[in-house]
């Protein structure tokens, strides 16, 4: 059984060893986003917008793993590949050492995690920065991550389920699982935590929604021995009891030779997916080769003949199984990408690489005007 400190001291060395075959990350795609609110949790954001972005795009949201940023989750996990095929926008919001030494989000930081708080308020107030600007589509705007990112999507779907058409969490842990850095480990490893009618209680109470809530995607590998199974099974625990499931699936098949399980709602639709990747560890299923494979190997990345980006992608029904890939080369290129530029360009504001938690701003201009009237509409910011 793994200690605390030999966890740390793992996922340490996973940081400082170069992704295999990967070199220096080219991240002149992905745009930076500044001055999107108050942004209590001093998140860095980064934005991808393909050329052929088409009008009321859906919007992607991809939190990626510890250790990782969002130009070397994007390069392995493949996101603005599939964008620039079908059109839509992705945005990475960013942890920053200051707030986390090893790039965790904090998703076990009861400050962080609450409902129009912390991290989790920064994360809204991008996402709404987004869509403001770039015209983006209100219902279709979707959220993923993997491991703490996977976590941390976890405590924005719970509390802002409203927000989201679907969302997906890749080796991650149910929302109010932890609030301790001690009960986080714990509960990756398994130990402890909350009933599955806590966990259930903890979800539906996390915010004032009563509508429809988001589809969810759940991947786990039962081989992981960082967030071990378990936590995958109180994930889907409780998305079935507010989307008032049955324990029995609905259907259970193969794809791409891995088992997935999905249940649908009264209607028919499908709701909640589980895919189990056979002898997978820890990491984002990753499908690099053939005429439809998608992103690259490395840490984290771990290429088992199945893209979870791709699937994903498919079950929110942002994409088709039909449609092939066509723009890879313009994406490796540069060719097809197009920088964070709105009509009226915000003053640049430097993000300092050791923030104050509090980030104080001065009056704003132009479209920084606009998405603090966006966000003090929506009660984002004061």
């Amino acid at each position: 059984m793994r200690n605390i400190s030999d966890t740390i001291a793992r996922l340490s060395a996973m940081h400082a060893r170069p992704a295999a075959g990967s070199g220096e990350r080219n991240d002149a795609h992905l745009s930076e986003i500044t001055g999107f609110g108050s942004n209590p949790g001093a998140l860095r954001a980064r934005l991808y917008l393909p050329k052929n972005l088409a009008r009321q795009a859906a919007l992607v949201v991809v939190l990626h793993g510890c250790t990782q940023n969002a130009a070397s989750y994007d390069h392995g996990s493949g996101w603005s590949e599939l964008a620039a095929e079908h059109g839509f926008a992705v945005l990475f919001p960013e942890q920053q050492r200051a707030n986390n030494p090893n790039l965790c989000f904090n998703w076990f930081v009861p400050g962080d995690i609450r409902r129009d708080s912390g991290e989790a308020l920064s994360i809204r107030q991008v996402i709404e920065a987004a869509v403001v600007t770039h015209g983006l589509d209100r219902k279709r705007i979707f959220l993923t991550g993997l491991s703490a990112g996977g976590a941390m999507a976890a405590v924005i779907l719970a509390d802002y389920p409203e927000l989201f058409a679907g969302g997906a969490i890749i080796a991650g842990l149910a929302y109010g699982s932890a609030s301790t850095i001690s009960a986080a480990f714990d509960r990756m490893r398994g130990h402890g935590g909350p009933s599955q009618a806590d966990l259930q209680r903890l979800l539906r109470a996390a915010s004032p929604h009563k509508g429809p809530w988001p589809r969810i995607s759940i991947w786990q590998g039962p081989a992981d021995t960082t967030v071990v199974p378990a936590n995958a099974d109180a994930v889907l625990a409780q998305w079935q009891s507010v989307h008032n499931l049955g324990e029995k699936p609905t259907r259970i098949e193969k794809v791409d030779g891995q088992t997935r399980k999905v249940w649908s709602d009264s209607n028919g639709r499908e709701v909640v997916e589980t895919f189990t990747i056979a002898g997978m560890g820890h990491g984002t299923p990753l499908q690099t080769g053939g005429g439809d494979g998608l992103g690259n190997a490395g840490p984290f990345m771990l290429d088992v003949g199945i893209s979870s980006t791709r699937h994903i992608a498919r079950f929110w029904e942002l994409t088709k199984p039909d449609v092939r890939r066509k723009a890879k080369a313009e994406v490796a290129s540069g060719a097809a990408l197009q920088s964070f530029a709105p009509t009226e360009k915000p003053r640049a504001v430097r993000i300092d690489p050791t923030p104050e938690r509090a980030n104080a701003r001065g009056p704003a201009s132009g479209i920084s005007k606009v998405i603090e009237n966006a966000l003090r509409a929506a009660g984002l910011m004061r």
